[in-house]
């Protein structure tokens, strides 16, 4: 996460949980950065007169003006649970820490009693998981590559790649990202637009070798023609609403 996005999702944590407050350690440990850098973000907000004040004592920290908290959110706690379930199962998948942020943020928002009853229950439903040494291929590939794919998505930007394929001969192309899909046995995969091959072609994540995001942007291209790229599977998309 660069400081741009830590800086926007510290007030957002901190607004989830307002008008309690969080200690520098304990977003430190969230955002997996030193204590002194979350203590400089945090003066650089106040600075830009982000309304955030440090609460002394044992159990004090930071908070943010109640003026800026979240309304609390009609989820039951069954609700919330059923959304950390689903969260579970899906592992490290492409936007997996996103989605951990936010249902901290659900939770965080829930009404006093509700958010307590929802990590009782939450302590009540447990998942059995294989050991390690079951694990066998990483459907994600390398450490790293589905967040660089995940920021080239978000930022439109062509990834250049280091491609193995079926035989193990390895190649090096730019791409156009199109699609971010998931598909059976866990394995996720890139539609994208091959420069090299000059048409549209699918990336296994783990057999991507090494991805780089470049400052070039992607042209536009239509979804449509990278759905028709993905043979004998049924695709279906992501909805908000």
């Amino acid at each position: 996460m660069n400081r741009t996005d830590r800086l926007y999702a510290l007030v957002e944590d901190l607004r989830a949980i307002s008008p309690r407050c969080r200690s520098a350690r304990e977003l430190a440990k969230r955002f997996e950065v030193s204590v002194r850098t979350i203590e400089r973000d945090l003066a650089a907000l106040q600075e830009s007169g982000v309304p955030i004040y440090a609460e002394p004592g044992r159990k004090g920290g930071y908070a943010i003006d109640k003026k800026m908290s979240l309304p609390p959110l009609n989820f039951t706690p069954a609700e919330a649970v059923a959304i950390a379930v689903a969260l579970s199962q899906a592992g490290d998948q492409p936007f997996g820490r996103q989605a951990r942020s936010a249902l901290r943020k659900v939770v965080a928002a829930m009404p006093g009693p509700e958010g307590e009853l929802a990590r009782e229950l939450a302590r009540r439903v447990q998942l059995v998981s294989l050991p390690p040494d079951h694990a066998r291929i990483n459907p994600l590939g390398a450490e790293g590559i589905s967040r660089t794919i995940e920021e080239a998505l978000l930022r439109r930007r062509v990834l250049r790649l280091d491609y193995a394929d079926a035989k193990g001969a390895l190649t090096s192309r730019d791409v156009e990202p199109g699609v971010f899909l998931g598909g059976r046995g866990g394995f996720w995969y890139l539609v994208a637009w091959c420069r090299l091959r000059d048409d549209v072609r699918v990336f296994r994540l783990d057999r991507i070798a090494s991805a780089t995001v470049t400052a070039e942007r992607c042209p536009d291209r239509p979804l449509e023609g990278f759905a028709t790229e993905v043979p004998e599977m049924v695709v279906h998309g992501t909805l908000l609403d």
